[in-house]
């Protein structure tokens, strides 16, 4: 099994790897700790960190562990983990190949451990639709364009913000990078979940236990409906105070506030509301982004990152205590809500309401 097939396991050649191997899935998961392991690890990092984690040491635990993960993710059967999981998968996939399109040292065998831009392109049929340009960019036809920037809620992906000429769309190679990163979200989301023979799930029933009950920790968003913004984490807190004051936010903050606001329970009218006293304020656009990241008009809800995601974004900020035990800031609500006084739940909404009434 070769070490590229283990790196990217999502290809068409790796399957056929796995096939040409013989490999039995039932044997596998009932003799072989390690794979089922690194599955299970798979998984369960992807919902909390949205990657899938450092991969095995050994090519064949590696590879076996990505057919074993979606069987783990089938028993589960809930679309918010297909969704968090795909993304984990593609978001790796994506640090990987860019690093190694980055890296032009001379030692590396690109042959056998790392994939080039050509290669992706074959590998999702994209070779007769992208075309590049002269200088530092590439035109894809819109037909592909379209259901390859569905899921990419900023501004800068809607068709109406791009120069369409002659049935192409101009992007840069950072971009089109990302586009290839959603075919193979797309890819690995499709099919799951699948029904799964009754031998595996029952060696795999503790595995897929653990997964669900991290899901129920990071899923909340059907057991809040409380805004409390003293109780917010520090991230939370110092972007909805920009927000408050009309500052600008990068689309990775905006993004991250507007999910987490959504999670607690803030309707679209409420959220827009909030954007209003910024200068550049322009409702529909507003309105759009919200119903996109609530999936009112998208495939996908959205969650807040998590908060390694915040990390790397630069947006983790006035970190206390309890931001050092939380990998979530959903979680880190969650614990304040669950420990505060009923005096301290006073619904910031409702506060609202009362002064509006008594017009203050």
């Amino acid at each position: 099994m070769q070490r590229l097939h283990a790196r990217y396991p999502f290809l068409a050649a790796a399957r056929e790897s796995v096939a040409t191997e013989a490999v039995d899935l039932a044997t596998v998961v009932e003799q072989d700790r390690a794979v089922v392991d690194r599955a299970r690890q798979r998984v369960i990092t992807a919902l909390e960190e949205g990657t899938v984690g450092e991969p095995a040491r050994d090519p064949r635990v590696e590879l076996l562990s990505y057919p074993v993960a979606r069987v783990l993710v089938s028993l589960v059967g809930e679309r918010v983990l297909v969704r968090k999981y795909a993304r984990g998968e593609a978001a790796t996939a994506y640090d990987r190949f860019t690093a190694d399109m980055a890296d032009t040292t001379e030692l590396k065998s690109v042959a056998s451990t790392g994939l080039e831009l050509t290669e992706l392109l074959t590998e999702f049929d994209l070779q007769d639709d992208v075309r590049e340009t002269t200088g530092d960019g590439y035109r894809i036809d819109v037909g592909t364009y379209l259901p390859l920037a569905e899921d990419m809620w900023e501004d800068e992906w809607r068709l109406v913000n791009r120069p369409l000429d002659s049935g192409e769309v101009p992007v840069d190679e950072d971009e089109l990078l990302a586009l290839l990163r959603e075919a193979i979200r797309s890819r690995i989301e499709d099919g799951l979940p699948f029904d799964v023979p009754d031998a595996i799930a029952s060696a795999l029933e503790d595995d897929a236990a653990e997964i669900r009950a991290a899901l129920a920790e990071l899923d909340l968003t059907q057991d809040i409906d409380t805004v409390v913004p003293d109780l917010f984490p520090p991230c939370m807190k110092a972007l909805l105070d920009q927000v408050q004051k009309g500052e600008h936010l990068p689309h990775h903050s905006r993004f991250a506030i507007t999910a987490f606001l959504t999670s607690i329970g803030m309707s679209t009218d409420e959220i827009v509301d909030l954007y209003r006293v910024n200068s550049s304020f322009g409702e529909e656009m507003t309105r759009y982004q919200t119903d996109h990241i609530r999936g009112d008009s998208s495939p996908t809800e959205y969650s807040a990152p998590a908060c390694s995601t915040m990390q790397s974004y630069g947006d983790c900020v006035n970190k206390d205590d309890l931001c050092e035990r939380i990998p979530h800031p959903m979680a880190y609500y969650e614990n304040r809500i669950d420990e505060a006084d009923d005096e301290e739940l006073e619904d910031w909404r409702e506060r609202e309401d009362e002064q509006s009434a008594s017009g203050d």
